[in-house]
């Protein structure tokens, strides 16, 4: 059977979903060791040094619970709230892309408009939500912690919109794939 050009666009389009996928999950693990980078000003010569065992070192030891417990003290906070903030998106982030995933592999079946879609495209929208959410949280915490309105010309204040606005997007998807499943189901008895 000759795959549809729709078929053959999902085909590449899940390809380069899988790679942003384990890309995500590469990086969650990076995460707390570039915040700290990041705050402090690039780490206390550990670049200057160009040893890899050193560099390997730093960002495994971050993720020691003591490390965590300090930093959330002081100037340390800083770091743990950017590094909290981008784990939580990143893991809502890799929750879209496999449901992006299960999408394009009804699609590449032949079979999109199935209720499972729905359900996925949901979930997507859920974690489009959270996002958003976390996002204000954190743009509210920028502002008591710097008392001043910088955070709203971060990054922070344009994840707001923009992943609230995906969120609706995905629940309108969810809706019209669960009218055309419903409507197929219909159709699939009559006959």
């Amino acid at each position: 059977m000759e795959r549809t050009a729709v078929q053959r666009l999902a085909r590449v389009l899940r390809v380069l979903v899988v790679i942003t996928f384990v890309c995500n999950l590469i990086v969650l693990f990076l995460v707390p060791g570039m915040a700290a980078f990041y705050v402090g000003g690039g780490g206390t010569g550990l670049l200057e040094n160009n040893s890899a065992f050193q560099f390997i070192r730093f960002f495994t030891l971050i993720w020691h619970p003591v490390v965590w417990m300090l930093g959330a003290t002081g100037e340390g906070q800083v770091w743990v709230v950017l590094s909290l903030f981008v784990l939580f998106c990143g893991g809502c982030t890799a929750v879209i892309l496999w449901q992006a995933k299960k999408v394009l592999n009804t699609i590449l079946k032949g079979e999109p408009f199935t209720l499972g879609n729905a359900v996925n495209l949901k979930q997507a929208a859920v974690c489009c939500f959270l996002i958003s959410g976390a996002a204000l949280v954190r743009l509210v915490w920028g502002f008591a912690y710097y008392r001043s309105i910088g955070p709203l010309f971060t990054y922070n204040a344009l994840f707001v919109p923009v992943f609230f606005m995906a969120g609706l997007l995905c629940m309108v998807m969810s809706a019209l794939f669960r009218q055309a499943a419903e409507l197929k189901e219909d159709q699939d008895l009559t006959i």
